[in-house]
C-alpha cells in the first residue's frame, strides 16, 4: 500500500487538534490517525516566484507527485513551527534560525483518502522569502525549481497533474 515501511514515531492528534500521543508512522497512516504536518512555502525574496518540487518515488505517502511545501509530519515534543524548521533544513537544505523563522500562513484539516486508506492530518504552513542556494535531499526530493503563480495555477487546472492532494487544500491561500 505505501511505498516504504518506517518506525519512526510521530505525533498523533485527536480531531480537534489536541496531541493525544504518539504513534508508529506507519501505524498513522495505516489506521488513519490524526496527525499533524507542517511544510514551508518558500518564495523568492522579490514575491516573484515559489519553489516547486517532485517528492522521490519512495516516499511512503504522494511518492513521485509535486508539491510547493517543503514539510513533513509533526514528531512527538515538536511545534509544527519546529517541524516547519527542520524539515526546511532537511529536504531543501536551508538553514534558518529561530529569529528568521518561516511566517504561519495558513492552516486546514484534511480528512482524505490516500492508498485506499483514510488520512486524516491537520495542515500548517508557513512561508519563507528565500534567494539562496537550495540543497535537495535525494531520498525525499527529485527535483525542483522556480514558477510563478500564475505557472503553478496553469499546472493545478489539470486535474491528471499529480500534486499532494493535502497541499491542494491549502493552495488558494498559498498563492497570490
Amino acid at each position: 500500500m505505501f511505498a516504504q515501511q518506517s518506525s519512526e514515531q510521530i505525533a498523533v492528534y485527536d480531531r480537534s487538534g489536541r496531541v493525544t500521543g504518539a504513534a508508529d508512522r506507519a501505524r498513522v497512516y495505516r489506521d488513519g490517525l490524526w496527525h499533524a504536518s507542517a511544510g514551508v512555502l518558500v518564495r523568492s525574496r522579490d514575491g516573484e516566484r515559489v519553489y516547486v518540487h517532485r517528492r522521490t518515488d519512495t516516499k511512503m505517502v504522494f511518492a513521485g507527485m509535486h508539491d510547493c511545501l517543503a514539510g513533513g509530519v509533526v514528531g512527538p515534543g515538536e511545534s509544527p513551527q519546529e517541524t516547519a524548521v527542520r524539515e526546511l533544513a532537511e529536504e531543501l537544505g536551508i538553514t534558518v534560525s529561530q529569529d528568521a523563522a518561516p511566517l504561519p500562513m495558513a492552516s486546514a484539516s484534511w480528512d482524505g483518502e490516500w492508498a485506499g486508506a483514510p488520512m486524516r492530518c491537520h495542515l500548517f504552513a508557513y512561508e519563507l522569502r528565500y534567494d539562496g542556494p537550495i540543497r535537495h535531499q535525494p531520498e525525499e526530493i527529485a527535483d525542483g525549481w522556480w514558477w510563478t503563480d500564475a505557472e503553478l495555477r496553469a499546472r493545478l487546472d489539470d486535474p491528471e497533474w499529480p500534486f499532494v492532494p493535502d497541499t491542494r487544500v491549502l493552495v488558494d491561500d498559498l498563492l497570490a
